[in-house]
């Protein structure tokens, strides 16, 4: 898209003036003038008016400074809620009494629509809902009783933004978020929460590419798993079986995909809580899918494929709760990497087709990685003069520009 200042060159050229004609017609100066054409400087709005006015743009070059001061004030915006849901977690991560109210209700309701919302409003709604918990915290208005509830309430909240911000690319600040939460865990004496942050960490420091302190998380966090209570096995050995695929450890990454098979059918007491906090068997043929993309090819490339295929299907025909977004749309590049792993270039293109129209908000950074990668593989020499291939990187290519 056309930028003000671009679009101010343009018009400034089209009505066949230069750079001090301009200056003379808005009673500026050149320099500053050259400076907001070349985006140096911000423009102010009385300068756009004026040169709208003066090369005949006809409201153009106005309404193009107002979309860009709104996007500048809503970035300014999202950047104060970051940097404020951050100065909190770290309070949280600090403080050794940590009392939190009870806020069930918005908790759950946060927990389910995450998986089919953008992570920027479920940002706010998080920090907005552990905010008001923090300022009980702060004044001591809770019973007594309440105390392990709350310090689980600031705990899932606390994992709403650890996986909002990783969906927004910021590994690190997702990180201290997921630090608190497992502070929370601590001191409720929680053994599901923090089973659920030890897989959280792990996915973080996979997303930063150290699979050898991912595997730490993953193996920590097997201490907090009971037997036959929740997902949380499940999803851990899932975990555990991306960092082994990422190290090239095929054998022991189809184990570990096995061992979370026979952890979900010990199941007996179901997740205490679903949405973000569940493990659905959808989101578990996705982690298998997601796993076995990284080795050779072959046999994993196969069993990837007929994963990625299965979660797609569970999530489309499954319960609209359960239905993850972002991870079906995961998936579904998955399916396509697989499909390229065992030389199917056009099943690939066939299985990508339904990311490519996604508007900029909905690409989160898992899907921008992975589409990139997938981009990679069909630029290889091996596909030189393929014309699906080149097609389907130039679409991809579009969806990252």
């Amino acid at each position: 898209m056309t930028t003000f200042p671009e679009l101010l060159r343009e018009w400034r050229l089209a009505a066949h003036m230069s750079l001090a004609d301009l200056a003379q017609r808005v009673r500026y100066d050149r320099t500053s003038l050259h400076n907001f054409e070349t985006g140096r400087r911000p423009t102010p709005l009385c300068v756009a008016e004026a040169a709208d006015e003066a090369t005949g743009a006809n409201g153009a070059l106005v309404d193009q400074w107002h979309r860009e001061d709104r996007a500048r004030q809503e970035a300014a915006a999202a950047h104060r809620t970051r940097a404020a849901a951050l100065a909190m977690s770290r309070d949280l991560t600090a403080l050794a009494d940590l009392d939190i109210t009870e806020l069930q209700e918005g908790v759950t309701a946060t927990a389910v629509d995450y998986l089919a919302s953008p992570p920027g409003p479920m940002m706010d709604r998080a920090h907005t809902l552990r905010g008001e918990a923090f300022e009980r915290l702060r004044s001591g208005h809770h019973r007594p009783q309440d105390r392990s509830d709350l310090y689980v309430t600031a705990g899932r909240l606390s994992g709403v933004l650890a996986y909002a911000l990783l969906d927004m690319g910021d590994s690190d600040e997702a990180l201290e978020h997921a630090t608190a939460a497992g502070r929370c865990a601590e001191f409720a004496g929680d053994a599901e929460l923090a089973a659920w942050v030890a897989g959280t960490k792990s996915l973080i420091a996979r997303f930063q590419g150290d699979y050898g302190r991912a595997l730490e998380y993953v193996r920590d966090g097997y201490q907090w798993v009971g037997a036959g209570h929740g997902t949380g096995e499940a999803r851990l050995r899932c975990g555990e079986a991306q960092c082994l695929a990422n190290l090239g450890d095929s054998w022991a990454a189809n184990a570990a995909l096995d061992a979370a098979e026979d952890a979900r059918e010990r199941i007996r007491r179901p997740d205490s809580l679903g949405g973000l906090f569940g493990f659905s068997q959808a989101k578990q043929s996705y982690y298998a899918g997601s796993s076995l993309i990284w080795l050779q090819g072959g046999h994993d490339a196969e069993r990837a494929a007929r994963e990625a295929t299965a979660a797609i299907g569970l999530w489309q025909s499954g319960p609209v709760d359960e239905r993850s977004l972002d991870d079906e749309r995961l998936a579904h590049i998955y399916l396509a990497t697989a499909r390229v792993q065992l030389d199917d270039v056009e099943g690939a293109a066939d299985a990508i087709r339904p990311v490519l129209s996604l508007p900029v908000e909905e690409q989160i950074s898992w899907i921008v990685k992975r589409a990139d990668r997938l981009s990679g593989m069909l630029s290889a020499p091996r596909y030189a003069g393929n014309v699906t291939a080149a097609e389907t990187v130039e679409a991809i290519d579009a969806l990252a520009a």
